[in-house]
C-alpha cells in the first residue's frame, strides 16, 4: 500500500516562507500525478498545487499563483511545495495525495479525492500556521 509522509510545516509570520515535503516511503511516482491540498479549520480540502512527475507539468490555484512553487526531487519520491510570502489565510493543515497518470494535474487539483489513491484514508498532513 502507498505510503505518503508529510513534512516542513510550522509557524511563521505573514511575509515568510516555509517548504513542506511529501514523500513516498513505499514505491517511486514516475507516472503518477502529486497534488498538495490544504485544509483550514472548518473550510472544505482544496487543491493547492499539482504536479505530473512524468514530465513536471504543473498546476498552481490561483489563491497561491506567484507565491508557490512546486517540485520533485530526481528520485521521483518527493514532492516539495516552496511557499513564499505566506499570508494569514494560507493557514491549514496540508497534505499531499496522488494518482495515476491519466488525465492533466489541474484535474486533481481542482477535485481531491474523497480516499486518496492507494490510501485508506489521508494522512496527518503538516499544518502550517501563519500569524498577521
Amino acid at each position: 500500500q502507498l505510503q505518503l509522509v508529510e513534512s516542513g510545516g510550522g509557524l511563521v509570520q505573514s511575509g515568510g516562507s516555509l517548504t513542506v515535503s511529501c514523500t513516498s516511503t513505499t514505491y517511486p511516482l514516475d507516472y503518477y500525478i502529486v497534488g498538495w491540498f490544504r485544509q483550514a479549520p472548518g473550510k472544505e480540502r482544496e487543491g493547492v498545487s499539482c504536479i505530473d512527475m512524468s514530465d513536471g507539468t504543473t498546476f498552481y490555484t490561483d489563491a497561491i499563483k506567484g507565491r508557490f512553487t512546486i517540485s520533485r526531487d530526481s528520485a521521483k519520491k518527493t514532492v516539495s511545495l516552496q511557499m513564499n510570502n505566506l499570508k494569514p489565510e494560507d493557514t491549514a493543515n496540508y497534505s499531499c495525495a496522488v494518482e495515476p497518470k491519466r488525465r492533466p494535474a489541474q484535474a486533481l487539483c481542482a477535485s481531491p479525492p474523497r480516499r486518496p489513491y492507494g490510501m485508506n484514508d489521508w494522512g496527518k498532513g503538516t499544518l502550517v500556521t501563519v500569524s498577521s
